[in-house]
């Protein structure tokens, strides 16, 4: 199992999480993917990379200089975290966490999300 691997499975530790992924921004390919959220893992990473670019786009537009860390997306039942990543070796990522609103804390979610964040490299 490689690193990337086994992130996505910590990932799927934080309570109420249903699915997992690290994707590249730039392709929007999975790069590891973890759990079953009742969807297709991968197409959605895909898609959510196109989110992630038009947000950056704007921000650009806007001569925002700021960095993006989260975007969440809430659909019934479950929230949607995605956690750009940044620094040596991981620029050009991003973390893809759906969550059971049921169940997940939002803010405990968040800081886990960030600690793992914190070990991934490429």
């Amino acid at each position: 199992m490689s690193q990337l691997d086994q992130q996505a499975q910590q990932l799927l530790s934080i309570e109420g999480a249903t699915g997992a992924a690290v994707v590249d921004i730039a392709s929007g390919m999975a790069l590891a993917t973890a759990g079953t959220p009742g969807f297709d893992l991968t197409v959605a990473a895909a898609g959510n990379a196109n989110v992630i670019r038009a947000k950056l786009k704007t921000m650009s537009e806007l001569g925002l200089q700021s960095t993006l860390e989260d975007i969440m997306i809430t659909i019934d039942g479950q929230y949607h975290l995605i956690n750009a990543l940044s620094g040596d070796g991981k620029n050009g990522l991003f973390i893809y966490l759906v969550l059971d609103q049921r169940i997940a804390n939002l803010a405990l979610a968040r800081h886990k999300v960030k600690g793992i964040a914190a070990s991934i490299t490429v």
